[in-house]
């Protein structure tokens, strides 16, 4: 999945010149939080509902006053991402430097935005949870074929996986967490671990309520 099949486009933009009440105004009626500033056509910054609030808080060492700009309280110069960037790329950007959004620019024209939620969302379609599925976790030994072993055995079964996820685990072995088309999980996790398999979840006892 890459960023411009996430991206909300065309973005909604305001210019430095902007008043710090209209930005909140167009921020209320789009039901943003973010929004890119462009002189033009260039991106020179990024105002959040933060910005604003803290811009024109009674709380302020010295608030803004009315008729304030945009361009006094955006950040500048701000980070951005490419269409064609994965996903993954995306979000390891906004944690690691704990920003809310990333403009998405094109031969310096911003053509779309992506925020924590748009990646939220992407988390839901790419892990396959949005359709009726089944949820297998399973650890599975660090080494080449175990992956295929497990596909092979759902093969064997009829059972379309409608997502994969893995991650490593200590250096001996990783977590494969698959959505499969069943809801009859419980047997299936038996089936599993009488071929071998360290199944996680389900457990093989209920959890207890």
């Amino acid at each position: 999945m890459l960023v411009r099949d996430i991206m909300r486009s065309p973005a909604v933009a305001v210019s430095p010149d902007t008043t710090l009440q209209d930005a909140y105004r167009v921020m209320r009626e789009q039901r943003f939080r973010h929004l890119p500033v462009v002189d033009g056509e260039r991106l020179v910054g990024v105002v959040t509902d933060r910005d604003l609030r803290l811009a024109t808080s009674a709380l302020a060492a010295v608030p803004f006053p009315p008729g304030s700009r945009v361009a006094e309280v955006m950040s500048r110069d701000p980070l951005t991402a490419d269409a064609a960037d994965p996903v993954e790329d995306a979000a390891r950007t906004m944690r690691e430097r704990k920003i809310g959004c990333l403009p998405i620019v094109e031969d310096g024209r911003v053509v779309g935005i992506i925020t924590g939620i748009d990646l939220l969302d992407a988390l839901i379609r790419m892990t396959g949870i949005d359709k009726p599925a089944g949820r297998l976790e399973v650890r599975l030994p660090d080494h080449p074929g175990e992956l295929a072993r497990l596909m092979t055995f759902l093969a064997g079964r009829g059972l379309n996986v409608h997502s994969i996820l893995t991650y490593p685990e200590g250096s001996e072995s990783s977590r494969t967490v698959l959505r499969v088309a069943s809801i009859e999980t419980r047997q299936l996790a038996q089936e599993l671990r009488k071929d071998g398999f360290e199944v996680l979840w389900p457990p093989e006892k209920p959890c207890p309520r």
